[in-house]
């Protein structure tokens, strides 16, 4: 089901003519706040919060803009270290797929490709900003959609 290449041309596709390819990866948006700086007392040891999100949106008939948005917040107590909101994306062709394939590619696929993109450019937000060296941990694209695609438990 999926073939990465560098454009959708040259795009081979698999025996039941599926095709999920990569054509370009960019980064559409990004910001960082320090309200402080760099200013630290005592160990360096804030409370991270990650969030992720991933958008889509068709520009044609076979090419959708993938969004990821990655949101990090380092907390020391009450007070705000940093936060960094990137968004990185990416334009993939995506043709021959069935509706609950092409939802899969964006939810798994398509942010895949697009986090080590991301992954860097917090880290390096994070050290222009005069922070130590930050880097996100892996993330299980796969098993975050299998999760929220198990129906909601009643808590009787």
């Amino acid at each position: 089901m999926v073939n990465e290449t560098a454009g959708a041309d040259s795009a081979p596709a698999t025996a039941d003519g599926a095709v999920l390819a990569l054509q370009n990866v960019y980064l559409k948006d990004c910001s960082y706040e320090s309200p402080n700086g760099p200013r630290m007392e005592g160990n360096w040891s804030p409370q991270i919060n990650l969030d992720l999100q991933t958008g889509s949106t068709a520009l044609g008939p076979e090419v959708r803009e993938v969004v990821l948005t990655v949101t990090v917040s380092a907390k020391y107590g009450e007070a705000t270290i940093f936060l960094v909101e990137v968004k990185q994306a990416g334009l993939f062709v995506i043709r021959n797929l069935s509706e609950e394939e092409v939802k899969r590619a964006i939810s798994t696929y398509c942010p895949g490709v697009l986090f080590p993109y991301a992954r860097a450019a917090v880290s390096q937000l994070v050290s222009q900003g005069g922070f130590p060296q930050f880097l996100l941990p892996p993330v299980n694209f796969d098993a975050l959609y299998a999760a929220n695609q198990q129906p909601p438990q009643s808590t009787n």
